[in-house]
């Protein structure tokens, strides 16, 4: 995978992680309005502490199949969330992608912002066939960004993942390149 950010949007600056993310990447890791539909959170100081470390040690391979993101207020030079594109098979040029935002900016757009720019990536520049998605049936800000995005809903998953003690059901989604395409025309 060649280097595709960081990347600048309207009001996003899409970047790797640096030390000085951590306490506002706790603000938003920390509650647990923002995780309870991840596997992960809500996060305690130590393990925020951790995921910026292990984002600092990841950086320094290159070229990786598994990029995590800052996704920075430009305006205020403030992380605000994370965002995720990761080769989930080669062979059919496929990758899948996801994106966290602290709650206190949620509805503003941030999340399809975002999660443009990581479609632009994986289509313009990384030349990939198919960029999919998934998200629990009941986290609605979530699929509502893929559908603006552009993705269609493939498929519900009844009870496929085990997370915080209990089923949950999945929606995937899925965008091809040449629908993309069709749409930025």
């Amino acid at each position: 995978m060649e280097r595709w950010f960081p990347i600048e949007t309207e009001r996003l600056l899409l970047r790797e992680f640096v030390r000085t993310d951590e306490s506002d990447l706790h603000e938003f890791a920390a509650d647990p309005v923002v995780s309870r539909y991840d596997v992960w959170g809500p996060n305690t100081r130590e393990v925020s502490h951790g995921v910026v470390q292990r984002r600092l040690l990841e950086q320094k391979s290159w070229p990786r199949d598994d990029v995590t993101l800052a996704a920075e207020l430009r305006h205020e030079s403030k992380l605000i969330g994370s965002v995720r594109l990761w080769k989930i098979d080669q062979e059919n040029r496929t990758v899948e992608i996801g994106y966290s935002f602290n709650s206190r900016y949620w509805n503003m757009g941030y999340g399809t912002e975002s999660a443009s720019a990581l479609l632009d990536a994986a289509f313009r520049v990384l030349e990939m066939h198919r960029v999919i998605a998934t998200c629990d049936t009941r986290n609605v800000g979530s699929w509502r960004v893929m559908e603006k995005v552009g993705m269609r809903r493939e498929g519900h998953f009844v009870k496929d993942k085990f997370q915080k003690g209990e089923w949950r059901d999945s929606f995937r989604y899925a965008i091809l390149a040449d629908e993309w395409r069709l749409r930025i025309r």
